[in-house]
């Protein structure tokens, strides 16, 4: 089976977990008999292939998914959203909905994202499957903290925080939560994809932030962060679930965590919940993660959260897809 991989044209600018998603489908699904094509815009090969798997509902993304469906090719899309009726009015629901409607198949990330996204945009819940987040391997095997601390010349016990900065992100809030933990670092991992936003960030913690800048996926400075942090916390406004967490868990790292979105399907009871729109709330979430046990990397693995397991339905999915789509032309 041939699958075309195409994403929006910037995605790879400021790469976070949905780009990390892709290459590791890329990198993991031959071993199950299927072959990836990565989308290039001057020789487009469409024709080449058995089926599109286009990643995200970013705005524009639905104009290349109708070209697709043009050329009566099967068409996946992987949704990277959550959105409630609280959040609705934030997002093009009529454009999102006209992109879902072309797909065959739509993968969300859990199944409360699938139950979630099927209600919103009153579509069928059979059209929307769930495939598991997963990391590498390699995250389960751990290496010393000290190779990151001298990296950056960190003694202090530090917070840590690995994700694109950004609203979403709701690193200002977890700054600001950190005011209340003064004999604590918050260590910042990641790329600047909202400049003016980080320089608040930055400015705000003053001393108290060490920014580390975006560091390689499979560099060992970033698994060493994570042996190294007292705590991983992630105070997004919203998680699906947050790759980075699910990288600290596999590393055993303690974690404090966003409540909203599919975080609790992922980790139930192995990590310390947060409302990110409350500092206090985070506060008592880092204290009470630094309390837990440091080692929950073995429940992930008896999960199985690892990209060459989670990707296993894929072939599947991309069967029943093709099915659908030769079923209505």
């Amino acid at each position: 089976m041939k699958v075309l991989f195409a994403t929006y044209p910037m995605a790879f600018h400021t790469p976070g977990g949905g780009e990390i998603q892709l290459l590791s489908y890329k990198k993991h699904l031959p071993a199950h008999g299927v072959d990836v094509t990565l989308f290039d815009p001057w020789n487009p090969c469409f024709m080449q292939h058995d089926i599109v798997h286009f990643f995200s509902c970013v705005g524009g993304s639905g104009h290349f998914c109708n070209f697709v469906k043009q050329l009566r090719l099967p068409l996946v899309v992987s949704s990277s959203l959550w959105v409630t009726e609280d959040t609705r009015h934030l997002y093009p629901m009529d454009e999102i909905r006209h992109q879902f409607s072309l797909a065959d198949r739509i993968i969300a990330n859990s199944e409360i994202e699938c139950e979630t996204l099927a209600r919103i945009f009153e579509l069928p819940r059979n059209k929307f499957v769930s495939v598991l987040n997963g990391v590498e391997e390699t995250f389960y095997t751990s290496i010393s903290g000290d190779l990151f601390r001298k990296e950056f010349d960190i003694q202090e016990p530090f917070v840590l925080n690995v994700g694109n900065i950004e609203p979403r992100k709701n690193q200002l809030s977890l700054v600001a939560a950190m005011q209340a933990i003064p004999d604590r670092k918050l260590v910042l991992v990641g790329h600047q994809r909202d400049p003016d936003y980080a320089r608040r960030c930055l400015d705000l913690g003053g001393n108290q932030i060490v920014y580390a800048g975006p560091l390689p996926h499979d560099s060992p400075l970033l698994r060493s962060a994570y042996s190294a942090a007292e705590v991983f916390c992630l105070p997004s406004t919203l998680e699906t679930p947050g790759l980075a967490a699910l990288e600290a868990y596999a590393a055993a790292c303690r974690i404090a965590i966003t409540e909203v979105g599919s975080t609790c399907e992922y980790f139930g009871n192995d990590v310390a919940y947060l409302d990110p729109s409350n500092p206090d709330s985070i506060v008592k979430a880092i204290s009470e993660a630094a309390g837990l046990q440091r080692a929950p990397g073995a429940q992930a693995r008896q999960r199985r959260l690892d990209w060459k397991s989670v990707v296993s339905p894929l072939k599947d999915i991309y069967v029943q897809a093709i099915a659908q789509a030769h079923k209505q032309s």
